[in-house]
């Protein structure tokens, strides 16, 4: 992080968001941004609660909030539940506020999803499994003319997440954030099988099919694979400590 970047983290029930940017003004649009999606997404929830619940896409009306819409997007999009697209969208909505100020950085890591807009380079570092030997140690770095751009990581190993598959970790680059975190499960869980090499290119094949999907990694015990536009790889060192809230974390 550059001396001049803020970081703010806040804690709002479940949502758990890092905010990076170079005006104090982003921040505070971006922090009134989640309270106000919350608010519509748990008022929308408490009518719908099938909207929480499916393990598969469902359809919205027009008239519902746009957290909603977006998620429900994504969603159909990678063949999940909406649920699976929740913190993506937030982080997205955040971003698009603070690009109403006249910040020249706006990243927000939202329960280990990554959206980010900025006119610097962003590095991400990738959490995965115990298993997986470049957990924590190897990271992305996310440059302007690849900006707006989502990542999301989903494992099967690694956090809170729920995963049906089999990867260390699943790592997807996007349009956005709702699409890359419910593409991220998608991948992760069509990762499976006792063949490693063969299940992770079972993801690669479905991380191909999603529309919105840049790239994807993919990681599993010994074996990585990539498909798509990959941003740089870069080593970050070791981590000295575990992942605060999701599998993706802003370095």
């Amino acid at each position: 992080m550059e001396n001049d970047l803020l970081r703010v983290r806040r804690t709002i029930a479940q949502t758990s968001v890092l905010i990076e940017t170079d005006l104090k003004e982003a921040v505070e649009a971006a922090l009134k941004a989640v309270y106000l999606h919350r608010l519509r997404l748990e008022n929308y929830i408490s009518r719908n609660p099938m909207f929480l619940l499916s393990l598969e896409p469902v359809e919205v009306l027009d008239e519902a909030p746009e957290v909603v819409k977006r998620m429900a997007s994504a969603a159909h999009a990678a063949n999940v539940g909406p649920m699976a697209a929740v913190a993506g969208a937030l982080a997205d909505l955040m971003v698009e506020a603070m690009a109403s100020t006249r910040a020249e950085v706006m990243v927000v890591e939202n329960g280990g999803e990554v959206s980010a807009l900025s006119r610097r380079p962003v590095n991400v570092r990738v959490y995965a499994g115990s298993t997986a030997s470049l957990s924590g140690r190897v990271g992305f770095r996310l440059q302007p003319w690849d900006m707006p751009v989502g990542v999301g990581t989903s494992s099967a190993t690694l956090g809170r997440g729920l995963s049906f598959g089999e990867a260390d970790s699943a790592t997807v680059f996007a349009v956005n954030a709702a699409v890359a975190d419910a593409a991220a499960t998608s991948v992760c869980n069509a990762v499976m099988g006792s063949d490693v090499e063969e299940s992770i290119q079972r993801g690669l094949r479905t991380a191909r099919t999603i529309p919105g999907v840049h790239g994807a990694l993919i990681a599993r015990g010994g074996f990585v694979g990539s498909v798509g536009k990959v941003p740089e790889l870069i080593e970050v060192g070791d981590a000295l400590v575990k992942p605060v809230s999701g599998m993706t974390q802003i370095l």
